[in-house]
């Protein structure tokens, strides 16, 4: 019985593609909900503005789904080692090779993730309704189906077709229309910053490391990426006051070129030599989000459910582990329940709970903690730093965290 059940997931994003060939690959009848991107052929030494560091889980996830060996290894880049540099001489290094691993986590591009992920998907044959939802109706109970519980419900999509499920999966992005149909309960805390992402020519190769700074009112981050024909090169991830980031960002390019020179060279102390940019930067607002995850029938996964401050770059990692949760607890259930039962579900949202709060304290934290313009605080927070990197087992709890483990 448990394989005839129906199960939509809403979302074609990365999130949404990996959770369908999760729960396609456990026998469980699923069909996917959305726009099928058009994703343009990748182009040499040009990579996608969008990047992810992956977890050591992630892959392991993306491995299992048969995506991992769809990438193109030459566009991939194993972050070895991070240096994180607080505001004042705070310094925290941290190396795979003290936990025994060879990398701390993988620097791949969005547009290539959803690419294998598309791939896997048409291979395994899983149904694909290209249309967008619209509304969402749950069943009144009166089935006289004991095991489904009445939980099942009619989806309506924009172009009018009706499609029903026992359970929906909600993997449609921060403003969720699936989340707001269900009328699941949901927080938004706007940060009033805003992230800005480049990739830039760097003078000095990064070794397969990564930066951050934190500089009080901004953080910078440099991600590692595959060198290019002209030469090293790697992605920004700045967050910083959104009046800040929107003027730069209106500027012309030569002005932006100048404005980011002369901040980035301050900021790093010229750590990898002169930095330009590579491409023009894009910006998005930054939030932190959260949401109960679960109503009868409905389940939330990825920004759907929550959104965390970048500083950590562990947004995406948080997803791919709803997938992989949601899927052992539908797997696991007793014969007798549906996929959409409430106590099915509810286990679902118990066993996300404490991992999803636990990032979310330390983002939000840091991101406080380093925003306080206060002296005996910034002594605090700088000696803190100084203490951790003197402390092996700490920096193994960290680099295993990072890992996902």
């Amino acid at each position: 019985m448990k394989n005839q059940e129906s199960i939509v997931v809403c979302g074609t994003g990365i999130v949404g593609l990996a959770c369908a060939l999760a729960l396609a690959r456990q026998g469980l009848a699923v069909r996917l909900l959305g726009p099928r991107n058009v994703l343009p052929p990748p182009v040499p030494d040009a990579y996608c503005p969008r990047v992810y560091a992956l977890s050591q889980a992630s892959r392991d996830l993306l491995d299992r789904l048969g995506a991992w060996s769809l990438l193109d290894a030459q566009r991939l880049c194993a972050v070895e080692a991070m240096e994180i540099y607080g505001d004042a001489d705070g310094v925290l290094s941290l190396s795979a090779w003290q936990d025994a691993q060879h990398a701390m986590a993988w620097i791949v591009e969005s547009s290539e993730i959803e690419r294998a992920l598309q791939q896997a998907v048409q291979v395994l044959g899983i149904p694909w309704v290209v249309d967008h939802f619209a509304s969402w109706a749950k069943d009144s109970g009166g089935r006289g189906d004991l095991s489904r519980d009445g939980s099942g419900g009619s989806i309506l999509t924009a172009g009018g077709q009706t499609l029903q499920a026992d359970l929906l999966v909600g993997a449609d992005g921060a403003r969720s229309p699936v989340r707001q149909a269900a009328g699941i309960t949901h927080e938004y805390t706007p940060y009033g910053d805003m992230g800005v992402v480049a990739h830039l020519d760097i003078e000095r190769p990064h070794q397969n490391r990564a930066f951050q700074w934190f500089t009080g009112d901004a953080v910078f981050a440099m991600l590692p990426l595959p060198d290019s024909a002209d030469g090293p090169q790697a992605s920004l991830v700045w967050s910083l006051r959104e009046g800040r980031a929107r003027e730069w960002l209106a500027m012309s390019p030569t002005a932006q070129d100048s404005f980011f020179s002369a901040r980035a060279l301050a900021i790093t102390g010229g750590r990898l030599g002169k930095l330009g940019l590579r491409t023009r930067p894009q910006g998005f607002s930054l939030s932190l989000e959260r949401s109960t995850l679960v109503a009868p029938g409905v389940a939330l996964v990825g920004d759907a459910a929550h959104r965390v401050h970048p500083l950590a770059g562990q947004g995406l990692n948080l997803g791919l582990a709803d997938t992989q949760v949601l899927v052992d607890v539908l797997q696991h259930r007793e014969s007798y329940r549906s996929v959409g039962d409430e106590r099915v579900l509810a286990r679902y949202r118990r066993a996300r709970a404490q991992p999803v709060w636990a990032m979310s304290l330390v983002t939000h934290g840091l991101h406080r903690l380093f925003g306080v313009d206060c002296a005996p605080v910034a002594w605090a927070r700088n000696a803190g730093m100084r203490v951790i990197d003197d402390l092996p087992f700490i920096k193994r709890r960290l680099i295993q965290a990072a890992a996902g483990r």
